[in-house]
């Protein structure tokens, strides 16, 4: 009853769907044909499917209302991403999330928020109440069109539009671009909340491993010859989970594979700002010809004022500007008019400035703490928040994630990032997030725990 209610939730079985005859359902499940049957009566009985006499069972109408949850094998469900984001989000302000992926509030940039609150309060009235024109304001686009061009990008600002998120900027995107069915490429492992979106929108997610360069080539390859692939998404900067950044040399074979295919990139370049040295850019490399930048300042300005960006070539940004307007009107202004005010204000550059030494300085001791209980660093990253670390061997991840949270610590356990599910023994560490001792000290019970 439970495999059959779990493909109507995610609709795999639609109504009208014929199901598996009793016989066949029992021998594919390795069941009596008795208990089959009494399985399907008691499906009907709740009026989830029906019997058609001398023709089987029948799923019944209407279209069950998607459940993410149910899309897709149950393993690991309790750490899975979805729980990952509930958790991170839905848990006490006194617990400690070591998984989480973003700075914690001390470390915004909260003055220059309020500077900008301010002024936006003593703006023009529009500013408070108007819908924002279809691509967003102006002047916020001229300068993200400028710190483009900091990274070899040459865009115009009529190629960017403003979105309510980086997430809302990937979800345009996938309604542009994809079809049900159609395969997407992703990194293994990459940042969770892409597999949930991507299984949203009923695509076929295939995992690129992920080497401390970029994206294994050879296995890029042999997926673009197996499945045709419409759409990569990844990061090109600082990567997300594993805090590696893009070589040079595998941009150009990457963009060299999809030359004369229907591919198109995704460039999430989310974490820009924390970059010590810049990472090349595939936008950079290909001009917006194939692949579409994203991104967004809720990490380094506030996750609470919700703006993204997409920059594409023109006649893209066209239809992804029709899109934005069939799906949520003109969106507002406000977010955009404080963003712009906090990302010009003088003491912005300053204080990312600051916070590259701090996560550096708290990388080096987060890896030091880590180290001294056995969980070691894939790589030791240049720059960012994250470090991905394998726990000692013998030691699961997902085990460790549910025992800690017991103890108010929220993990991410690597195979919520992971297609393949061999990061089963990885955790996702954000090194501002891990300043507090109480962390370690239930690392190393739960380790304890495990070992015996």
């Amino acid at each position: 009853m439970e495999a059959i209610r779990t493909k109507i939730a995610s609709r795999s079985y639609l109504p009208g769907t014929r199901l598996p005859s009793v016989r066949a359902q029992a021998q594919a499940m390795r069941l009596s044909v008795s208990t089959v049957v009494e399985a399907y009566e008691r499906l009907a009985a709740e009026g989830l499917i029906g019997s058609r006499p001398g023709s089987g069972f029948y799923v019944a109408g209407p279209v069950a209302p998607l459940a993410l949850a149910e899309m897709g094998p149950r393993l690991d469900r309790e750490v899975d991403p979805l729980w990952i984001s509930r958790q991170s989000l839905e848990t006490s302000a006194t617990a400690l999330k070591p998984g989480c992926g973003w700075l914690p509030a001390s470390w915004m940039y909260d003055t220059g928020m309020r500077r900008a609150l301010r002024a936006a309060a003593r703006a023009d009235a529009s500013v408070l109440t108007d819908y924002a024109a279809p691509l967003g304001l102006a002047p916020l686009r001229e300068v993200l069109a400028r710190r483009m061009a900091a990274f070899g990008l040459d865009v115009s600002a009529g190629q960017i539009m403003l979105t309510d998120s980086g997430t809302q900027a990937i979800d345009l995107i996938c309604r542009f671009l994809l079809e049900p069915g159609d395969t997407v490429l992703v990194d293994d492992p990459c940042y969770f909340n892409f597999h949930a979106l991507l299984k949203a929108h009923r695509a076929k997610a295939v995992g690129i491993p992920y080497t401390p360069d970029g994206p294994d080539i050879a296995a890029f390859d042999a997926a673009m010859k197996t499945h045709s692939p419409r759409l990569y998404i990844t990061n090109s900067g600082i990567h997300n989970p594993t805090g590696a950044s893009l070589s040079p040399a595998v941009a150009h074979r990457l963009l060299k594979l999809a030359d004369d295919t229907g591919l198109a990139i995704v460039e999430d370049d989310i974490f820009a700002d924390f970059e010590m040295h810049p990472a090349p850019r595939l936008a950079a490399f290909d001009g917006l010809s194939r692949v579409i930048q994203i991104g967004s300042f809720s990490k380094t300005i506030s996750a609470s004022l919700r703006c993204g960006y997409i920059a594409a070539r023109a006649d893209w940004i066209d239809s992804l500007a029709d899109l934005k307007l069939a799906t949520s009107f003109g969106g507002g202004q406000l977010a955009a008019h404080v963003l712009l005010a906090a990302l010009t204000d003088s003491g912005y550059r300053k204080h990312m400035e600051s916070i590259r030494s701090r996560l550096a300085a708290a990388r080096e001791t987060t890896l030091a703490r880590l180290d001294a209980l056995g969980i070691t660093p894939w790589l030791v990253p240049q720059s960012g928040m994250f470090v991905w670390c394998r726990l000692p061997e013998g030691a699961d991840a997902a085990r460790m994630a549910r025992d800690c949270l017991g103890d108010g610590v929220v993990l991410a356990p690597g195979n919520a990032f992971s297609l393949s599910l061999r990061a089963g023994d990885f955790l996702r560490f954000n090194v501002a997030q891990c300043t507090d001792d109480r962390i370690f000290e239930v690392l190393e019970r739960a380790l304890s725990r495990q070992a015996s």
